[in-house]
């Protein structure tokens, strides 16, 4: 047993390192999921606030991120539009963010073409405006003013979808997926508190105790933080719905707590190696 002790005292790093590696890469690779307990909390009632919302509603989802976070907040975006989808609901989607026109096409059509959905009809993307919060407050007024077509070029009057759809006051719920500012405050301040709409939110983990003021106020309806909101909601969209996929967040949260406990167990081990073979060190006859 001692010179098992001293053997681990002695591990190389690179061991660690590759242990470490594998407890990542394993869980992904084999897409392993398990039970996630859901309680109550924001994330149930985001989801039950669209639940509830009468089939047919349209609902903005404003992508207020880059690439730097998808990790986190793209599978939000998958399984919120699985839900919504799945409920009858139509979606515009439009970005804060440069990048968040590209990753909410991304997610858009992937989930619209295996649910059966069409662009323009069932879901459209405007794409990418500058301005922030005066772009919220200009569309208070009339959102052609500052979408006159979409990502594509398409025209706005053209659009089915946006056939009644003149302002944000047209519009049943407003849902920010936030990396940062631009994001949720500004919808919160603008849409929510001027104009009176019911706003949702999604972000990352570190980010989330800044929105829980929000939600105690109700300015913010619900909230999905980092992996674990996003791995919640994925459970909840798959109750009751057994053909729909684990996404993405489910075994992000698998190789997460893998690696936890690898790290746990690795600090336990270092601490009783350190403390026996220290002991033994100390005792020895000079």
């Amino acid at each position: 047993m001692r010179k098992l002790l001293e053997m681990l005292d002695r591990v190389d790093r690179r061991v660690i390192y590759l242990l470490m590696a594998l407890s990542v890469f394993i869980p992904l690779a084999l897409r392993l999921s398990y039970p996630i307990p859901v309680g109550q909390g924001p994330s149930q009632d985001l989801f039950k606030a669209i639940d509830s919302l009468p089939s047919g509603s349209v609902v903005l989802v404003s992508y207020d991120y880059d690439p730097s976070t998808m990790p986190e907040l793209q599978p939000m975006a998958v399984a919120l539009t699985q839900h919504m989808f799945t409920r009858g609901h139509r979606i515009i989607a439009m970005a804060l963010w440069p990048q968040g026109a590209s990753l909410s096409q991304e997610a858009m059509s992937a989930v619209g073409d295996s649910l059966g959905k069409a662009q323009y009809d069932d879901w459209v993307n405007l794409g990418y405006t500058v301005g922030a919060g005066v772009s919220i407050v200009r569309m208070g007024s009339s959102i052609r003013a500052v979408f006159p077509q979409d990502r594509d070029g398409f025209p706005y009057d053209s659009i089915p979808l946006l056939t009644r759809v003149q302002s944000l006051r047209d519009i049943d719920l407003v849902i920010s997926l936030s990396a940062g500012d631009p994001g949720i405050h500004a919808w919160v301040m603008m849409a929510g508190d001027r104009f009176g709409l019911p706003v949702g939110g999604g972000c990352t983990a570190v980010s989330a105790p800044e929105f829980y003021t929000y939600l105690g106020t109700g300015q913010l309806l619900g909230l999905l933080g980092g992996l674990k909101g996003a791995a919640d909601y994925e459970t909840m969209v798959r109750e009751g719905r057994g053909n729909t996929p684990a996404g993405l967040a489910t075994p992000g949260m698998a190789a997460q707590s893998i690696s936890h406990l690898v790290i746990m167990a690795f600090i336990v081990i270092g601490n009783i190696s350190y403390l026996a073979v220290h002991k033994r060190r100390k005792g020895a006859p000079k």
